[in-house]
């Protein structure tokens, strides 16, 4: 799990390199597969819930695209890290 969070963590250096550490996630999503985010959307708010996007996807979208990148290898390199403590005992 730690590996994996380290990965998460390259790639969010990678993102922010290749797309500048300020452009958005969602206009990064948008350069790569441009019916994607539509796509996503309908899908959610069609099909799970409506608030689901409004209030979770959508700041996550407007975050810069580096942000949720490093959230996630931070909270799977703490999660590891717990998993080793927890072993020991």
């Amino acid at each position: 799990m730690i590996a994996l969070g380290v990965a998460f963590l390259v790639l969010a250096g990678v993102a922010a390199a290749v797309f500048g550490p300020a452009a958005p996630l969602g206009e990064v999503i948008y350069h790569l597969a441009p019916p994607f985010l539509n796509t996503l959307q309908a899908g959610v708010q069609r099909r799970l819930a409506p608030w689901l996007w409004d209030d979770v996807l959508l700041p996550v979208l407007l975050a810069p695209n580096w942000v949720p990148f490093a959230v996630i290898g931070a909270l799977l390199i703490a999660l590891g890290y717990a998993r080793r403590r927890g072993r020991r005992r």
